[in-house]
């Protein structure tokens, strides 16, 4: 009698985490389709913002301060013979 009480009760633990499980999922899946939306639109409003203000010009991020040693890319610097 106490290993059918045993599995009765493993079964039913296992049916409650397959719920809870399936729970987790759909939130997931819900949580995933917001974020995509949130940033369509957010490059969406970016490109009608820079649409609107044309004048000011993207500025590069990564321009090293004067007196600061820059990437220089290999490609760039040329053999001299």
């Amino acid at each position: 009698m106490l290993p059918w009480l045993a599995a009765g009760v493993a079964l039913a633990i296992a049916l409650a985490g397959w719920i809870r499980a399936g729970r987790v999922q759909r939130k997931l899946e819900a949580l995933n389709q917001s974020y995509w939306e949130l940033r369509y639109d957010f490059t969406r409003l970016r490109s009608q913002v820079a649409r609107l203000d044309p004048a000011e010009p993207d500025q590069p991020e990564a321009a090293a301060p004067p007196g600061q040693m820059a990437f220089v890319p290999l490609s760039s610097i040329k053999k001299k013979n």
